[in-house]
């Protein structure tokens, strides 16, 4: 059985509830805190299935938790090669609609930079609204939008479909 790890920056809270709620629905997993339980590049080593969870701030960018480990993984360039990965994370398409959880677009390009397989949990465009996304690649984010700000009555039901669409594409 693949080993799933859940790695997870969050300011504001929204990005850690899903963490939290994905570790319920993937059954043995483990969920890493970037602030609390990261402590280096060798505990993505640890895990088949990587679930990376951030939250985007400014013009696209990553979480303040992921700041220094997204520096290592571009400067040490560990080999993620085989690992399966997915992201998600928080953002707001309305007030920030400009980057619309850009953070993960980014984060996709760095991960698969290394190794990572790619095409895992990509999820459709339709029914948000926002001006521009890095995370929108092919017509579809690269991974699951979690906006709480505007949608927070979608987020459980989104969660739950992603993580059964996880499950089903990476043969869990």
């Amino acid at each position: 059985m693949a080993k799933v790890g859940i790695f997870v920056g969050s300011s504001g809270g929204v990005t850690l509830s899903a963490a939290e709620k994905l570790e319920e629905l993937f059954d043995g997993a483990e969920l890493i805190n970037m602030e609390e339980d990261y402590d280096s590049l060798d505990q993505f080593e640890e895990f088949d299935v990587l679930l990376i969870g951030c939250s985007t701030w400014g013009q696209g960018d990553a979480q303040r938790d992921w700041v220094d480990p997204l520096m290592d993984i571009e400067n040490d360039e560990p080999d993620f090669t085989g690992k399966k990965v997915a992201f998600f994370g928080a953002g707001d398409q309305k007030t920030h609609g400009e980057h619309f959880v850009s953070a993960l677009g980014k984060m996709d390009d760095i991960f698969h930079a290394r190794g990572a397989k790619n095409g895992f949990g990509h999820w459709p465009t339709d029914g948000y609204e926002y001006k521009f996304s890095l995370a929108e690649k092919g017509g579809r984010f690269c991974g699951l939008p979690i906006d709480d700000v505007n949608q927070e009555d979608e987020t459980e039901a989104r969660l739950e479909a992603w993580a059964a669409q996880i499950k089903q594409e990476m043969g869990l």
